[in-house]
């Protein structure tokens, strides 16, 4: 053997240098293959300090930081008179705007970017951030409108999946009324991976199901990051630095319901779902139907996600098979809003007969006056007694901005503007206003001068002098 021509404390020196060179071998290729935007902007807004999150960077927007890209009239730093216990440094701090401003970000790598707004409505001795009353635009969308900082007791991050074909991102705060003013704790501007959104999804209206194309160039809200059957899945155990909630809340079907935990490998495949699309913490946990006898259970699997009318959706559906004892045995269907979207699913075929590698599909529907997204999985005409009979890993709503490019109302940007109370409007028109002003003195200054210079060139003779006849005047200058 290798190891026989070596003493004992050779041997193991020799065994454990290659073992620290295989654990630094393993870690440059998970560090390889982790994700590196080209555009990563991370802002921590109102603080003097930058501030670690997660191994994530966030660069004070100070007026004294070369990192700021904050334009603004009327804005101060507020810190937070009482903190949450555990509560990440971005949240101690907001940047408040008193008047319309914005953040200016360069686009390096065109292309879907993420943006997650961060706030944390606070309270202080100098300002209640509940008090706040807000619009918020991109790039001419509207994200938000009449905005308050979400109702909740801790922070709130609201998330768009937004394309960009601009060299600049501009992010605008708009304080919606006089008395009221604008807020935001953090911002994150990120370029997506290419596979995040694809081209093309599947559109479930009714009965038909057909092919919607352009889907890679909408815009989207996420509304709903969901993990079926495990534990929350926090940004540093997700390589895009995503938050998946429990699906508890949502999960109608408790009764029937069989959850899986797998602690093997994922097999991430090319063409298939990459671990930017979902992280091995979502595949490795499902709920599914499982026969236990030679009858198939007359059962469905239920979740509802709360939305609202009007508005497109991408339900986004993750699955990985790490149930089933050999491939070739799980069939089933796939409803959404009760319509059925997908009849006889077969997982095995889909990644190349391989089993626990993850898959997704891309499906658009409308909402209905419900306003609830259903999605439902079952077993179908295929299954087989004694075997897995459906299965569901993570769901993903996001909401399409609508036709006038807003995701908060009918209104479109132009509109919001003219909504801003009359002062705030001006602001925007200072600079010219001011230019006028400064164009109409020089031009009143220059008329007085030559209207003085003219009243000499023409006044009258003094008294006692006497006049020259235009005779005179030829002879005299003669």
């Amino acid at each position: 053997m290798f190891f026989d021509q070596f003493s004992p404390m050779e041997t193991l020196l020799t065994r454990l240098g290659l073992s620290f060179f295989l654990l630094y071998f393993l870690v440059s290729c998970d560090l390889s293959l982790s994700f590196s935007p080209v555009d990563n902007y991370l802002v921590n807004c109102g603080a003097l300090l930058d501030a670690t999150v997660d191994n994530r960077r966030f660069v004070s927007d100070s007026s004294d930081s070369s990192h700021s890209h904050l334009s603004s009239p009327q804005s101060f730093s507020l810190c937070a008179g009482t903190l949450l216990p555990g509560l990440p440094p971005i949240y101690h701090t907001a940047r408040v705007f008193k008047a319309p401003s914005k953040y200016v970000f360069d686009v390096k790598d065109p292309g879907t970017h993420m943006l997650r707004l961060h706030f944390h409505r606070f309270s202080s001795p100098q300002l209640n951030l509940a008090d706040s009353k807000f619009h918020v635009l991109v790039n001419g969308l509207v994200a938000l409108t009449n905005f308050s900082g979400g109702g909740s007791v801790g922070p709130k991050v609201i998330e768009y999946l937004l394309w960009f074909n601009s060299e600049k991102v501009e992010i605008s705060f708009l304080p919606a009324e006089k008395s009221k003013f604008a807020f935001v704790s953090a911002i994150e501007v990120i370029s997506a991976p290419k596979d995040l959104i694809l081209e093309t999804a599947q559109s479930v209206n009714g009965d038909k199901v057909e092919n919607f194309e352009g889907l890679n160039k909408k815009a989207f809200e996420v509304m709903y990051r969901v993990t079926i059957g495990g534990p929350k899945v926090t940004p540093f155990n997700d390589s895009l630095w995503r938050t998946w909630l429990p699906d508890d809340d949502y999960f109608k079907s408790k009764e029937v319901s069989n959850r899986v935990c797998f602690s093997g490998r994922i097999k991430y495949q090319e063409g298939g779902a990459s671990r930017q699309v979902g992280p091995d913490n979502v595949y490795n946990s499902a709920r599914l139907i499982e026969s236990k006898n030679a009858s198939i259970p007359n059962v469905n699997l239920s979740w509802e996600f709360p939305v609202i009318e009007g508005y497109q959706y991408l339900v986004r559906l993750h699955f990985c098979d790490i149930a089933s004892i050999s491939l070739g045995l799980l069939f089933f269907n796939v409803y959404v809003n009760g319509h059925l979207a997908y009849k006889d699913l077969d997982p095995s075929a889909v990644t190349n007969y391989l089993l626990a590698s993850p898959f997704y599909v891309d499906l658009v529907v409308d909402a209905d006056h419900s306003g609830i997204v259903n999605v439902t999985v079952g077993p179908s005409n295929k299954s087989m007694a004694y075997a897995v009979d459906a299965i569901l890993n993570g769901v993903e709503i996001m909401k399409m901005s609508n036709w006038m490019g807003s995701f908060d109302g009918t209104l479109p940007a132009e509109s919001v503007l003219k909504c801003l109370p009359r002062k705030r409007r001006v602001g925007f028109l200072l600079p010219l206003i001011a230019l006028v002003c400064l164009l109409l003195s020089l031009s009143a200054i220059i008329r007085r001068r030559n209207e003085k210079v003219e009243s000499v060139l023409w006044s009258k003779l003094p008294m006692g002098v006497h006049e020259i006849s235009p005779k005179q005047g030829k002879t005299i200058i003669k």
